[in-house]
């Protein structure tokens, strides 16, 4: 798909097919453009954690309780070590939120390209969640997202509200 077309139709899906699993082929193309995503002074301070086995999905599940979460066949946790990412030295900024940011983003346009929905997550049980991925103690879990095929007949809505670019844009 042409990239701009892409990012215009683009949305989070709720409503997932639970049946159907997403090759391990198309799999690894998602998350290979994460590992291909750009981090400040190339630390690459992540891990993706990607649950697919009916037993550990279960537990994650757990961490949000959402009936439209319960039937992805993939969740996807985007997890960081705020040790490895650089830290800019007069102010102490840390960009690992930065880094995980671009890295989930690129997963996410990857997975539209390839026709799996996603829909970013950060509300939702953290100490759940670090348990059932067995999250060591230098990590922190930045956002989680299913991965799966859209249900047989969902119609995406189509109707991004946007402000217009003139609100967005400043020239000087």
């Amino acid at each position: 798909m042409e990239f701009y077309q892409l990012i215009e139709q683009r949305e989070s899906v709720r409503n997932y097919d639970p049946e159907r699993k997403v090759s391990d082929k198309v799999l690894g193309r998602i998350l290979n453009a994460g590992r291909l995503a750009p981090s400040a002074s190339n630390r690459q301070p992540w891990t993706f954690v990607l649950v697919s086995s009916n037993e550990k999905l279960k537990e994650v599940k757990a961490c949000y309780q959402r009936s439209w979460f319960q039937d992805a066949p993939h969740i996807l946790v985007v997890v960081g070590d705020k040790s490895k990412s650089w830290v800019r030295p007069y102010d102490g900024y840390n960009s690992i939120e930065t880094d995980l940011a671009i890295a989930m983003d690129h997963m996410i346009l990857a997975a539209e390209n390839e026709g799996i929905g996603t829909c970013w997550i950060i509300a939702f049980d953290y100490e759940k969640l670090a348990k059932a991925i067995g999250l060591k103690k230098e990590e922190v879990i930045y956002c989680i997202t299913p991965l799966g095929y859209p249900r047989e007949g969902y119609q995406k809505k189509g109707n991004k509200i946007r402000k217009p670019l003139e609100e967005v844009v400043r020239f000087i």
